[in-house]
């Protein structure tokens, strides 16, 4: 019989032939040559057995072997014959070949440690003298950091990257560059850079554009990068904030009835951004946009110039979709969402100037700053000559690498770059970014932490045109991210106040945030974050991610689970925000005197966070938060399709059914709640085990982006959290109109979108159910 035997990690191949007796002294003289061929043979199976050697190539051997044996037998029947000597030669042949494969394995079992370690520990990644275990206890990793994290320190780091002018790409942006590049070197993270030549508006070269009202010409210093250039002459309406509420009562035809076709908006800074207020206008053919500064505060000068973007959208606009490298060759193209109008900013005073000679019909009761809200007489001009120009930026990171999972990553990151001192906006999250950078460093190298994954802290660049440098980034790696990066933290603008604390994430973080605000300190180290919130925190501390949050494309564009937060006084927003006057004596104020104080507590939620992320065995994300939106998505969109189907039947074919979108739900809801069996049930030891349902947990923020959507034209491709008719709350919005009777609504398009959605559900279900054949979910 012909046998396969496994000593020591090498294939042996013996012939045994039953009721054969023989002698040790007849078989010597064939001693030599079944040495050799041994020896050949060892050589030749352990060059097969290297790490990467897959199961059907072991199969495959082993059905070598047996095709080989009954070719030897006929060879020995057909050459010698079964006389008394030929048997015994075989089995001489038979024991000699045993003898020697057994002591070859058993010499290769004992090297097993020196040899074939490497192999063995690069295919199974245990930890070794670097390794996981043991875990440091949690209560000593925070303790390690609040000791490191002093307000004394962020004193001191405050006044070593605070600048008066450092815009994006300019000399002042560099100089920061260089200084967190040295602090990442003196911790020990092996820094790098990442350069990219970017298109941005700057201001006319006259230094200001042109608004002319009733003969009187009025030149803002200040400009809003991506307008359309050129001049607009039409009558001006005053809109409050511009956004869809404010504009909609304008256009209420039971009331006000006012045609936005051609209108110059007037609209106050707040509530939205820049570039969705235009936007907003745009969609309602309007011809213009200006914004004025929305704050009361005596304190806020009156001739205060506003700057920002209206590129609706993040990255650099005119390389949608992919990085903007200096060796890249791409036709021209722009981005979606740059604006259709022109757009410029203008003071207090001009906007006062105007609002006070304006007629027309009286604005609502609760529109109380504004008499007239302006008529068809009411003629404005606007002139905007911005200028295109190409930057060259970089970002900056550094890593503190994992001992277990070192490929798999949490990001920190933070922008530089500010229209002017930008201390709020910049300075403060760089702060947080450098001293988290250093004191986790620290407690690796001299306190014995040892995270399972790895930190890279990021110090983005062009943040203030539109989150440019962390976009391009993204762009550039979008493949190699897909499986790496499992979260962002976003420091920019995290302390603007004192009294509220805000938070914005996706829902997968929602869990691990709530218990991390009961253990990080406030302001007063005898209470935490949770006793400063009224009733319960959810309600109270979650907001949605606005669209100019640099966490929002990781989320909507990547597909990373991200949060964004801030220490906050005013529910509208840190009025200094696009100002010259964004200084640390205008934070000391909303603060009352307590901006380092305040920033320990953001630097110690964020590193709480980040720490939790690389810490333990399995990934704390909360599957179960998707699957109630999901469901409220689902049960919402159902309602209105048998509102329409019921009221108008005209409009949706009769084939048009919920029930698959319901499915697809159940679906996901029977994976989700399979994953978290297999967590509960998880042995946490098993290191293959917690990766494996790492990267599951991993895999569902991304499963989410519709894969039917070019991201040039909708890159927040998030069907759930993203912006655009492919998510559920734009299916729901289409049938609105539809019920409406809008007659811009097109049947044929919303069908699309709701079987793509739904297969996009199905999918994330799909994946989630474990990646096993033969398990759907």
């Amino acid at each position: 019989m012909f046998v396969v035997v496994e000593a020591g990690g090498v294939f042996l191949t013996s012939l045994f032939e039953r009721n054969v007796c023989i002698s040790l002294s007849s078989a010597s003289s064939l001693f030599s040559s079944c040495r050799r061929s041994m020896e050949d043979s060892s050589s030749q199976v352990e060059m097969m057995l290297s790490y990467d050697m897959k199961d059907g190539d072991v199969e495959n051997e082993v059905r070598h072997h047996q095709d080989h044996k009954s070719s030897y037998k006929a060879y020995v029947a057909q050459r010698f014959g079964r006389t008394p000597r030929n048997l015994c030669l075989i089995a001489a042949t038979v024991v000699i070949a045993f003898t020697t494969g057994f002591l070859t394995g058993y010499l290769v079992h004992r090297n097993k440690g020196s040899a074939a370690a490497p192999l063995v520990q690069i295919e199974e990644p245990v930890a070794r003298e670097t390794g996981a275990a043991p875990l440091m206890d949690w209560d000593n990793v925070t303790d390690l950091l609040a000791q490191k994290l002093t307000t004394k320190q962020f004193e001191s780091t405050f006044s070593e990257f605070a600048s008066v002018d450092h815009r994006a790409g300019s000399p002042g942006d560099e100089a920061l560059r260089g200084k967190v590049l040295k602090k990442f070197n003196e911790y020990g993270m092996n820094p790098w850079t990442d350069e990219y030549f970017v298109r941005v508006q700057d201001p006319p070269a006259s230094g200001s554009n042109k608004v002319v009202f009733n003969g009187r010409t009025y030149h803002p210093k200040g400009f809003l990068s991506y307008s359309v250039n050129g001049t607009v002459t039409g009558a001006v309406v005053y809109a409050q904030y511009g956004d869809e509420a404010d504009l909609n009562q304008l256009q209420d035809k039971n009331n006000l009835n006012i045609d936005l076709s051609g209108r110059v908006v007037l609209v106050k800074s707040g509530k939205i951004s820049f570039a969705e207020k235009v936007a907003n206008a745009a969609r309602r053919n309007a011809s213009a946009v200006l914004i004025f500064p929305g704050s009361t505060d005596g304190s806020f000068g009156r001739e205060t110039q506003l700057f920002g973007h209206v590129h609706l959208g993040s990255g650099d606009p005119y390389t949608p979709g992919f990085p903007s490298f200096n060796h890249t060759q791409f036709p021209p193209v722009q981005s979606s969402g740059l604006p259709s109008i022109v757009a410029q900013t203008i003071s207090i005073n001009t906007a006062n100037d105007i609002l006070r000679q304006l007629q027309g019909p009286s604005s609502p009761t609760q529109w109380r700053d504004v008499l007239r809200l302006g008529g068809e007489k009411d003629v404005i001009t606007v002139e905007v000559n911005n200028v295109l120009s190409e930057k060259r930026i970089n970002n900056v990171f550094g890593v503190i690498k994992g001992f277990v999972d070192s490929d798999r990553y949490v990001i920190i990151g933070a922008r530089r770059d500010a229209w002017g001192p930008g201390f709020a906006a910049s300075t403060v999250g760089t702060s947080v970014l450098v001293e988290l950078a250093r004191s986790i460093s620290h407690m690796v190298k001299n306190d014995g932490f040892k995270p399972r994954r790895s930190l890279v802290f990021a110090s983005w660049s062009a943040g203030e045109y539109g989150n440019v440098g962390a976009t391009e980034w993204l762009e550039g790696y979008l493949s190699s991210l897909s499986m790496k990066a499992f979260s962002y933290i976003d420091l920019d603008g995290v302390v603007t106040g004192q009294s509220n604390f805000k938070v914005a994430a996706s829902p997968l973080l929602h869990t691990l945030i709530g218990s991390t605000i009961k253990g990080v300190s406030a302001l007063n180290k005898d209470a935490n974050l949770l006793s400063q919130v009224a009733g319960n925190w959810e309600s109270s501390v979650l907001e949605p991610l606005k669209l100019d949050s640099a966490a929002y494309p990781f989320l909507a564009f990547s597909g990373i689970p991200s949060v964004s937060f801030r220490l906050t006084s005013d529910e509208l927003g840190y009025q200094y925000f696009g100002t010259l006057l964004d200084t640390r004596e205008k934070l000391n104020t909303v603060t009352q005197n307590s901006v380092a104080q305040l920033t320990r507590v953001a630097a110690q939620f964020a590193g709480h966070i980040a720490l939790r992320l690389v810490h333990d065995h399995l990934l704390r994300m909360d599957l179960g938060r998707y699957e109630k939106i999901i469901r409220n998505h689902v049960a919402h969109i159902n309602v209105k399709v048998n509102s329409i189907k019921m009221m108008q039947p005209q409009l949706l074919p009769k084939t048009l059914t919920v029930q698959w979108l319901i499915s697809a739900y159940s679906a996901f809801n029977r994976a989700s709640r399979s994953l978290t069996a297999d967590i509960q049930n998880s042995d946490l030891e098993d290191i293959k085990m917690c990766r494996s349902i790492n990267d599951r947990i991993i895999m569902v923020e991304r499963n989410f982006l519709s894969p039917f959507v070019s991201p040039r034209e909708s890159p927040f491709r998030h069907v759930l959290l993203g912006s655009g008719p492919h998510t559920l709350e734009g299916l729901y919005n289409h049938l609105n109109a539809m019920r409406n009777n809008d007659p811009n609504v097109d049947v044929d398009a919303f069908r699309d979108q709701f079987a793509l959605a739904t297969w996009t559900i199905q999918g994330c279900a799909n994946s989630l159910a474990a990646g096993r054949w033969g398990h759907p979910p």
